[in-house]
This record gives structure tokens, C-alpha cells and sequence, in this order.
């Protein structure tokens, strides 16, 4: 069986698919913000705080990766808004609009959840 590099890999039809369901994710979320008239400020300083997860790589490739992918996963995100819709609570949907867009962002400009080999060992580089 031939190995495929890297390259290959990241330009596969799975990983194309992946990368446009996170541009999808990502139009969606930035569309529903602006329907819901929430701040573009909040949304354009907070839109990157999901990336803060990336600090524990300092302690080890392994906290690492379990922290970026807990930060990176729609699990959280989805049922926060749910909740919040759910509660009628504005800054819960805000946030997690913000963090699912975050997460479509990061899809689909390649970045996809994390392996403990490194931080760019990524799902969509496994596919």
C-alpha cells in the first residue's frame, strides 16, 4: 500500500468536504450574529479565545491536545446555545456563536482537532 504525504492528505475529498463544512459553520454562525444584532466589537476581540486552549501544549503534547480539542469541538459550543436559546439568555447564544464560528473558521482554513504526536497532527491531515 502506497503512504500518502501530507499534502495529499490535507487536499482529499474527505478534507475538502470538512474545510467547507466548516466555512458553512462558519457563514452560518456570522450570519445568525448579525440577525440577532449582537456587537461586532465583542464578536472581532473575543472570536479567538478558543485558541487560549493552545497553552497547554506548555505543560505537554498530550494536555495539549485534550485541551485544544475540548475548546475545539462543537459538543460544548452547540449545547451552550441550546440552553441559552432554551433560557432565552442573549450572552449565553452570543458566546456560543462566537465559539462555533471560531471553530468553523479554524476547519476551514485547515486546522482540525489535535493528536498527542503534535500540535500539527491534525484530524483533517489523518483523513
Amino acid at each position: 500500500m502506497v503512504k500518502q504525504d501530507s499534502l495529499t492528505k490535507s487536499m482529499s475529498l474527505p478534507s475538502t468536504l470538512l474545510r467547507i463544512e466548516g466555512l458553512a459553520l462558519l457563514i452560518s454562525t456570522v450570519a445568525i450574529y448579525a440577525w440577532q444584532g449582537y456587537s461586532g466589537w465583542a464578536f472581532v476581540i473575543f472570536l479567538l479565545v478558543p485558541d487560549l486552549s493552545a497553552l497547554g501544549y506548555l505543560i505537554g503534547p498530550r494536555i495539549g491536545a485534550i485541551a485544544y480539542n475540548i475548546a475545539h469541538t462543537f459538543l460544548i459550543p452547540l449545547g451552550l446555545g441550546v440552553v441559552s436559546a432554551l433560557l432565552g439568555s442573549s450572552l449565553g447564544l452570543q458566546v456560543a456563536l462566537i465559539w462555533l464560528a471560531h471553530i468553523g473558521m479554524d476547519r476551514a482554513v485547515g486546522y482540525g482537532l489535535k493528536y498527542a504526536d503534535g500540535f500539527k497532527e491534525t484530524h483533517l491531515n489523518h483523513v
